[in-house]
């Protein structure tokens, strides 16, 4: 259970619908003109594990360039029995590449409740082509770089460029000491579903997809699900993905937006 908490991120179809037309595809320019704060209730069952908070901190200068900050926490609920408290933070310093694509310059993960900061760290070495790493157990080692390099949260912005686009595509992942990637498919049909975070039933767009060569990145791997907003920003609404217990379900409970 504590497995899944600390590498857990977000990422029942309803009636497929058209009363909206589809939302033009957003880019990363689109994402970066507001501020966005999300909180996700973490279910497994009729246990509530915990909740997932996701929000960009201010510009960030990194190796003499300036980064966008990525920060996911993860608590734990305590209440359930044998599960105790747990908090975590993970950090991406990352920027968009000459395609559009946010690319990862540095990961870390601070363990918050045991005062352990920089648990993880990843460094991606674009002059070099290589990604060095230090994880948990402190074993360090370099690998390949293969772009568009990132860490496994940078998914949370990867994913919204390209659902309900009908284009099938893949994001490379470096994690758990490997390297592997996320491969999504990105049909344009909508459904319509119910959130807490919105008054109203709103339209989605179901992306389905895979993990391949990694035990999981924030604590999936094999097939999942995933629902995005038909809206300007495709705000991510659910994820439903396999762990090691069986299925978990990410669903959004609030959400703020603030134009910059």
């Amino acid at each position: 259970m504590k497995r899944f908490l600390l590498l857990s991120f977000l990422l029942i179809p309803g009636l497929i619908t058209a009363q909206s037309p589809p939302s033009a595809q957003p880019d990363l320019d689109d994402l970066f003109s507001v501020k966005e704060t999300f909180r996700y209730e973490v279910k497994y069952g009729f246990f509530k594990l915990g909740w997932v908070e996701v929000s960009l901190l201010p510009d960030t200068m990194y190796n003499g360039k300036l980064h966008k900050h990525l920060v996911t926490k993860i608590e734990s609920n305590s209440k359930i029995p044998f599960m105790s408290k747990e908090i975590d933070e993970f950090h991406s310093f990352f920027y968009e590449n000459e395609d559009g694509l946010p690319v990862t310059a540095y990961y870390w993960k601070d363990n918050i409740d045991e005062n352990k900061f920089k648990e993880i760290e990843y460094v991606f070495d674009r002059e070099h082509g290589v990604v060095t790493y230090k994880e948990e157990d402190d074993s360090r080692d370099t690998l390949a770089l293969e772009e568009p390099a990132t860490a496994g949260h940078i998914i949370f912005y990867f994913s919204r460029l390209f659902a309900g686009g009908d284009v099938d595509n893949s994001m490379p992942v470096y994690v758990t000491k490997k390297a592997g990637a996320i491969h999504f498919e990105n049909p344009s049909e909508l459904e319509k579903r119910k959130y807490a975070a919105f008054d109203e039933p709103v339209q989605a767009y179901l992306t389905r997809g895979t993990t391949e060569n990694i035990e999981g990145p924030f604590g999936f791997s094999g097939e999942f699900r995933a629902w995005f907003r038909n809206d300007d920003l495709r705000v991510p609404l659910e994820a439903r993905v396999k762990v090691f217990l069986g299925n978990a379900i990410v669903k959004l409970i609030e959400y703020k937006r603030e134009e910059l």
